[in-house]
């Protein structure tokens, strides 16, 4: 469970709710965690946290209560971040999981109506997204570094580059999901979906867990097997852990983009695009349910490719 739902769902107190002194996000912690767990997915419950807390220090500076929130109060809020926010998309982010949390508060019967209905929400382009993917030379060097730095950091960064998986997929990862040809893989939601493995890859991955395939057969029950990416003390490794060691890399490889584990799984899908992969094939390949998303990828390089200027731009050479 994530660190901030763990602080927020401990001992209640009935004084709580009571105590205009309380931070927010501690006063109102009973609500906020039974919104939260009303989401299956860990990386959502995290996001929405995140945002919350946000709003929520938001309102302690300006000494509003979480539920005596009024529509004005938003547009302010919303106002102020879209000044000190680089994307519109983190803004409509952050307004659509206020209004998921007041939405849940008014079907509990906490609230009687959602200051949250009708609020502006900052314009998003759907097909643009801020992420920097990495060149393939870039890519190449950062797994130069990552397989100078250990086993398991080459093994990480060669399956996001060759995969294009989550890292919440990639870090999910048992023995026992890994077969010649194929990995299962747990998506968003929980379903589980096999997606193709280089060879090169899968050699990685059998260096890694010292596997042949064979122990398959007696793992037993599923979801017995070891986790792949561990720390040197056995325990499950986390993102923010991977992020850290990506960006040393980064720094390693002399590149200058900020190197996430996202931008990874983005070089993925840029470089398939650039090298033919079909969107529909792509969409399938990364998992995404809606085309949209895969389309961002491709937007910046299209844009660019048959810009009127590409061909103009020849007759004055």
């Amino acid at each position: 469970m994530s660190s901030e739902l763990e602080i927020i769902d401990s001992e209640p107190s009935e004084l709580m709710e009571t105590d205009s002194t309380l931070p927010n996000f501690v006063k109102h912690r009973e609500h906020i965690t039974s919104w939260a767990l009303s989401y299956t997915s860990k990386n959502t419950q995290q996001a929405y946290l995140n945002d919350l807390k946000i709003f929520c220090a938001f309102l302690d500076e300006a000494g509003v209560d979480l539920l005596q929130v009024r529509r004005t109060h938003l547009d302010v809020f919303s106002r102020v971040h879209e000044k000190t926010t680089d994307s519109n998309a983190s803004v409509a982010r952050r307004l659509a999981a206020i209004s998921a949390f007041y939405r849940f508060l008014l079907l509990d019967e906490v609230i009687e109506k959602s200051p949250a209905d009708y609020i502006r929400r900052p314009p998003v382009d759907p097909d643009f997204t801020a992420t920097q993917a990495l060149t393939q030379r870039e890519a190449l060097r950062l797994l130069d570094a990552a397989t100078e730095h250990s086993l398991r950091a080459q093994t990480l960064v060669d399956l996001l580059l060759s995969t294009g998986l989550r890292i919440s997929e990639a870090l999910n990862i048992r023995e026992s999901d890994i077969s010649e040809g194929r990995l299962l893989i747990t998506r968003k939601g929980g379903k589980k979906s096999a997606v193709y493995l280089p060879e090169h890859t899968l050699r990685n991955l059998r260096k890694l867990t010292a596997t042949t395939g064979l122990e398959v057969e007696t793992q037993g029950k599923t979801g017995t097997s070891p986790l792949v990416f561990i720390t040197r003390t056995g325990r499950p490794w986390q993102r923010s852990n991977v992020d850290g060691l990506l960006r040393k890399l980064a720094l390693t490889a002399s590149i200058r983009k900020t190197v996430s584990a996202h931008v990874l799984r983005h070089t993925h899908a840029t470089l398939a695009l650039e090298m033919g992969v079909a969107l529909h094939h792509l969409q399938d390949s990364l998992g995404h349910k809606d085309p949209r998303t895969t389309r961002r990828y491709d937007h910046a390089r299209s844009r660019l490719e048959n810009s009127s200027a590409r061909i103009v731009g020849t007759i004055f050479e």
